[in-house]
């Protein structure tokens, strides 16, 4: 059984004991999330590694980090170099996106060494499989997808990013509107180039009963895609989007239906007036999935520091209910990301879901903070080090940086804490 047909029979599994443990949370209240698909848990029964965590509603927004090679760049040593690092930085899930090389084997490598959930897009290898037998992704069969699929379940993947809402009304919609970067979605393109030439329907669409019972039979996640995601502030939460995101909403309830769990991933570009809109539409449309957004990036000109637009929309998104960051890294746009790309957009998107979290009152969000401040307080460096998203990165700088004194070298003898502490007489508590 899956995790979602074990919930609704008031059943508790192994898996969701271990996401109440580690949310510091009631497991009640983690089975009756699962029960109504408001929670999801990804855990292949094939993942032998796997530490389960959690997404979805009153849950600690979760952060992906995207990792994979392309037709450019392929070596299974760099995969497993920027897997290490996204893990060492805090993500809770990564996604391998590889469209270069033995992707097979670099998928395989990364679910062994992955501790935390593994998603992939079976799309891209099917289309790219199509290429070297056929010539071209337009060739690609009905089976070439779904043999696609079954490798990657087969293999251990814990969730599955599945354009399903890409339709022919949807593309329809999207010719006449039009749009400055049409699609940005790869899998979405691939898909939309194979309807077009072969004047047929989204086979995962047409054949979704087909993709629901195998993921039933190995309980992988279903995270329904965005195909038709923005790329730009311009196609912001145009009639394209919205269509899809309708029909989303419909193949939620037959994945609930067929006990499988679902997500539904959202955009990508929304100018930050345009942001809680968009998960309140999700919610309601999608009926409480857990929602998963690529940033969002809030501005199309921050080339090179779009870790730092994705955190300032993720922010924004997680306090207005999303449930799942996917992090954008400072290469964003311009190149596949190396190791340190991985960790610094890893720990950007951490910043943006724990500001969230604060928002949405999750439990020790708040109180974490306040053990901060307390910490400055005191001048312990130790404990804000302990505190810090990153430590490393915070001990690093202090140490190069340190004072004589028990301040930092930014005030040095004129530091205000102890100033305070002086004059007014007043240290702080020693905790909460």
């Amino acid at each position: 059984m899956t995790q979602l047909e074990l919930a609704r029979e008031g059943n508790i599994s192994p898996q969701m004991e271990i996401v109440a443990q580690h949310e510091g949370i009631d497991v009640e209240l983690v089975r009756q999330g699962v029960a109504n698909g408001t929670i999801v848990v990804p855990a292949n029964r094939r993942h032998q590694n796997l530490i389960p965590c959690g997404i979805g509603k009153g849950l600690t927004t979760k952060v992906n980090a995207n990792i994979g090679t392309s037709s450019d760049l392929s070596s299974i040593d760099t995969e497993l170099e920027k897997l290490r690092a996204a893990i060492d930085a805090g993500t809770d899930a990564v996604m391998d996106l590889s469209t270069g090389g033995d992707i097979s084997a670099v998928r395989r490598a990364v679910i062994n060494a992955s501790s935390v959930p593994v998603g992939t897009v079976p799309v891209y290898q099917a289309g790219i499989k199509a290429i070297t037998q056929r010539g071209a992704i337009v060739k690609m069969t009905v089976d070439d997808l779904f043999a696609s699929i079954e490798d990657h379940i087969n293999d251990g993947v814990d969730f599955l990013t599945m354009h399903c809402g890409v339709t022919q009304a949807t593309v329809d919609r999207l010719r006449k509107q039009g749009r400055v970067t049409d699609v940005v979605s790869r899998g979405g393109a691939f898909l939309i180039g194979w309807m077009l030439h072969n004047d047929r329907e989204n086979p995962l669409y047409e054949y979704y009963d087909r993709l629901l019972e195998i993921a039933e039979e190995a309980d992988v996640t279903l995270s329904l895609g965005d195909g038709l995601r923005p790329g730009s502030l311009a196609d912001a939460s145009d009639h394209a989007q919205i269509e899809e995101l309708l029909t989303i909403g419909e193949l939620v309830q037959r994945a609930r239906q067929a006990g499988v769990q679902a997500m539904v991933e959202g955009p990508g570009h929304l100018p930050l007036d345009q942001i809680e809109a968009n998960v309140v539409m999700e919610k309601s449309i999608c009926k409480g999935a857990p929602f998963y957004v690529l940033g969002p990036l809030v501005t199309d000109i921050a080339a090179g520091y779009d870790h730092i637009t994705s955190a300032i929309g993720g922010a924004i998104a997680a306090a207005a209910g999303t449930d799942f960051l996917c992090y954008v890294t400072p290469a964003e746009h311009l190149s596949l990301p190396d190791a340190e790309d991985v960790r610094e957009g890893v720990i950007a998107s951490r910043i943006a879901a724990h500001a969230g979290d604060i928002v949405k009152g999750v439990k020790g969000a708040r109180e974490r903070d306040r053990e901060m401040s307390l910490a400055r307080k005191r001048l312990d460096w130790e404990e804000q080090i302990r505190l810090a998203l990153d430590p490393k990165q915070a001990r690093r700088i202090h140490g190069e940086r340190a004072s004589a004194g028990a301040a930092c070298s930014m005030c040095g003898e004129f530091c205000a804490m102890e100033l305070m502490e002086k004059y007014l007489g007043v240290s702080a508590p020693k905790g909460l």
